[in-house]
């Protein structure tokens, strides 16, 4: 590996611009190990990552691609070895120091996780927002939210984190309400698994926010914030939870808090008991050098599901 290519996104002014770059070795980042990335994908923090003032990303240049996956070709680790397929997201990949959109990528091994049963085209269809629909879920379960408890609200419902929380939820035996303002979307959401399917929250967006309504949910995905999150606050059952994730409506949280040891157990049971069904059904291809219009769309919300992106030989 003399030379690579990547994705690099540069401040210009007022402007961020992106364009495929010849990178070396050198430019990696410090770390314990070497990945050779076959996929990434595409998430509303990699749009952030192109935004002017997106607040994600403190210094430019930077390649984008906050989850990557692929094949270790240099490890210093003794929990990795050359071969071995792995997975990477969170932290500051793709925001403080080089992401997936790039053929090569260079981590701290604490930051690294084994596929195990999943391939890296699904590890990546999976990526950051099925691993926090996974969090989500898992954190209802957790707190005693039980099947028959009531209906659960999915809030941002077309979305990559809301599509698989849908998918997940109703694989358990929920009654699933996906809220979504895309009409177009209706007939996924009923694919996926969810009973019904309603409009945005809340449905008078002009509605003075009360701090109490009439319950109607035993629990809740929210992958909105802002004023969603505060109508499905107000009308969760007492002693119902609220699994809340969003960023579009509202301030984003910028970093992770999970353990790498218990970020390792949740991908174990996604390439098991927690694998999404529809996977497929949810999930597009997009090379590399072509991400920049799906984050786009991403960007102005006209974008549904998961998209995958092809690193390898996708420049």
């Amino acid at each position: 590996m003399e030379t690579f290519q990547a994705l690099v996104a540069r401040q210009d002014g007022d402007r961020i611009t992106a364009a495929v770059e010849t990178l070396s070795p050198s430019d990696l980042p410090p770390g314990e190990v070497t990945i050779r990335v076959l996929f990434s994908s595409v998430n509303f923090k990699d749009a952030l990552a192109l935004t002017p003032k997106g607040g994600v990303v403190r210094d430019y240049p930077i390649v984008p691609g906050i989850d990557l996956t692929g094949e270790v070709v240099e490890s210093q680790s003794p929990d990795f070895g050359v071969g071995d397929k792995v997975l990477a997201h969170g932290y500051q990949i793709g925001t403080g120091h080089h992401g997936g959109y790039a053929e090569y990528a260079r981590l701290p091994a604490d930051q690294v996780v084994a596929l195990g049963a999943l391939s890296p085209r699904e590890g990546a269809a999976i990526g950051t927002a099925g691993f926090t629909a996974a969090m989500s879920v898992q954190a209802l379960i957790d707190w005693g939210i039980v099947p028959d408890a009531g209906p659960i609200v999915v809030t941002g419902a077309s979305g990559g984190v809301g599509s698989v929380s849908v998918d997940l939820l109703a694989a358990a035996g929920y009654h699933v309400v996906a809220s979504s303002g895309k009409e177009a979307a209706a007939a996924m959401l009923k694919e996926l698994g969810a009973a019904e399917v309603i409009g945005r929250l809340p449905t008078d967006p002009d509605a003075k926010p009360r701090p109490l309504a009439k319950a109607r949910w035993a629990g809740a995905v929210d992958c909105v914030g802002g004023a969603t999150l505060a109508d499905v606050l107000s009308s969760v059952d007492y002693g119902g939870a609220v699994a809340a994730s969003g960023l579009t409506g509202g301030p984003a949280l910028h970093t992770t808090v999970m353990p790498i040891a218990r970020r390792r157990e949740l991908w174990a049971l996604l390439g098991d008991s927690l694998k999404p069904r529809h996977l497929d059904s949810v999930t597009s291809d997009v090379d590399v050098k072509d991400v920049v219009g799906v984050l786009d769309q991403l960007r102005a919300g006209s974008y549904s599901g998961r998209a995958v992106v092809r690193v390898a030989g996708g420049f």
